[in-house]
């Protein structure tokens, strides 16, 4: 297997191609994402917004794109845009542009220290770099009392040449009470959580990786998050809830209509594989049985305002083979190859399908929807007593129209029993127990509304509603029958509605302040309340959080 990596790597260092460096910007930076989905749908850039994390390249791209209808924008916009054109000066081939009242290393070589955009920074011909320190402190409190959410870490990023990018971000997490879990139904960010000496939990967070890239495409080995599916409140593909994982990425553009996408990766089983875990004296170390993923998508845009992909994906275990590794493929029909799949499909592996479109042929508006689907017979279509694995969302968004600066959201998501869930844990749709897909799991629906209102330059006004709906837990065993005839939603066990208003506004760069109020009311069954939602948030609450941080 490193054999073929080394032979991708070598194809690509001997072509001949262009200009171009991807470093990542991660999913956890709302406000960007915001903007650059509020200039697509003011029809000013074309994106794809069902693939994400964009890279910084591409968002310095499409802000030079929007630049050219300046005309065109509003008063906030116009400052908003030359807002973050300044925030990715590195990815520019320009000198930096930092305010000489803060840049103390304005006389030195290529050095320089800016607030705005925040951090050090270095550039020359040949090497670029810019390092920025994480921190951020929230406190929260309801009834149930107050608690805190703390980090600390470094990020940087760097260019090489024409064509290395390389970036890196490490976090340290400490909640005063576990806000995380794997069976939460939250989108809150998943750890690999260990008690603290001062109560609470904490957790590490590492991602980063090394990319080549060229005018068309990039390849990268990165560890981080991903998210897979148009949603503005959890995608049901892949929802990137789950601690990160290292993966191989593969991002191909040949033909202003056609992209390409592509992961390998390493997911972490938590399944201990009894015939390599031994004794140490008098320790015991538990050895993980291996997991892997792949996936794919092909996205076409026949037209500038429409946008539809497709794809698949494959968790698989015991053994790496590289026809999982071919980025082309239908893996379920690869699986049928290699595994004698019985009857039950237990010899197999656990394949998927996907598709998403996004349309934005109304100017202010995106219309959009994703398709998961676990396991799909033709036979079951039609009939009632049974259901095939699927979930699918749908929604809105309407910016600009009828008032400007102001925009609304609409999304419903349902997902049937099953499609998330698999009878062999070793190939489970999650990685270090966290579902992959919509943080709601399965047998669950959701009502989401949003109205966001940006009156200046960095000013985040936000109120969102939403209903939350989860059916009896129906496990998925080798007793296939009874979840496909289990019945979508035959009762109600648990149940959360929200209603919220946050407000942040970003002061420089990567830099917020904001504080939020959230009136909900999250009831259920006990056992399934009391492992679905975080004690602290159970029942009518008001809770009230604050905060800043400095990077995501």
């Amino acid at each position: 297997m490193k054999i073929k990596i080394y032979v991708i790597l070598i194809s690509l260092f001997i072509s001949n191609i262009g200009h171009a460096q991807v470093a990542y910007e991660h999913i956890s930076n709302k406000n960007i994402y915001s903007f650059l989905d509020e200039l697509a749908n003011e029809q000013l850039i074309v994106i794809n917004s069902a693939i994400k994390p964009y890279s910084r390249g591409f968002i310095a791209q499409k802000l030079n794109e929007a630049a050219e209808f300046k005309g065109e924008l509003n008063k906030r916009q116009s400052k908003e845009l030359e807002f973050y054109q300044l925030a990715y000066m590195l990815e520019e081939d320009k000198p930096l542009h930092l305010n000489p009242t803060f840049d103390i290393l304005k006389h030195s070589n290529g050095f320089g220290i800016g607030i705005h955009p925040f951090g050090g920074f270095y550039k020359d011909e040949l090497f670029r770099f810019q390092a920025q320190p994480l921190y951020s402190y929230s406190f929260i409190n309801n009834d149930n009392g107050t608690e805190s959410f703390s980090y600390g870490g470094l990020e940087a990023h760097a260019y090489v040449g024409e064509h290395f990018g390389f970036y890196a971000s490490l976090r340290d997490n400490h909640t005063s009470i576990r806000f995380g879990n794997p069976e939460f139904l939250t989108l809150f960010e998943g750890g690999n959580y260990k008690g603290s000496e001062n109560g609470g939990v904490d957790w590490s967070e590492m991602r980063g990786g090394v990319t080549y890239a060229w005018n068309w495409g990039s390849i990268a080995l990165i560890k981080d998050h991903f998210e897979w599916g148009s949603n503005q409140h959890g995608a049901n593909i892949f929802g990137g809830q789950q601690p990160s994982f290292a993966h191989i990425s593969l991002k191909l553009k040949p033909a202003k209509w056609l992209e390409f996408n592509y992961i390998h990766g390493w997911l972490v089983s938590e399944v201990v594989d009894s015939s390599r875990s031994y004794w140490d004296d008098d320790r015991f170390r538990s050895v993980f049985r291996p997991k892997w993923i792949s996936a794919n998508m092909f996205s076409i845009s026949p037209f500038d305002w429409v946008n539809v992909s497709v794809g698949n994906s494959i968790i698989y275990s015991d053994y790496d083979h590289p026809g999982f590794w071919i980025p082309l493929f239908i893996y379920k029909s690869v699986d049928h190859t290699y595994n004698a799949t019985d009857s039950y499909g237990q010899a197999g592996q656990n394949s998927q399908l996907f598709g998403d479109i996004s349309i934005r042929y109304f100017k202010h508006l995106q219309l959009y929807g994703s398709l998961f689907a676990d396991e799909i017979k033709f036979t079951r279509i039609g009939d009632s007593t049974v259901h095939n694995f699927f979930s699918w969302k749908g929604g809105f968004q309407l910016s600009n129209f009828p008032l400007k600066n102001l925009s609304f959201t609409a999304e419903y998501t349902r997902t049937l029993p099953g499609p998330y869930q698999h009878p062999i844990e070793t190939t489970t749709y999650e990685s270090n127990q966290y579902n992959l897909g919509h943080y709601l799991g399965d047998n669950a629906e959701e009502i989401y509304l949003r109205i966001t209102f940006k009156p200046i330059r960095g000013l985040h006004i936000k109120a969102e509603a939403f209903w939350a709906k989860h059916g009896p837990y129906v496990e998925y065993d080798d007793n296939a029958s009874i979840i496909i005839g289990t019945p979508f939603m035959e009762s109600v066990s648990w149940e959360n509605k929200t209603l919220a208003l946050d407000i942040r506004y970003e002061v420089v760069s990567n830099v917020y302040v904001y504080i939020n109020a959230m009136k909900s009311d999250i009831s259920g069954e006990t056992e399934l309340l009391n492992m679905w939602t975080p004690t602290y948030y159970q029942g009518d609450q008001l809770t009230v959080s604050a905060g800043f941080n400095v990077g995501f």
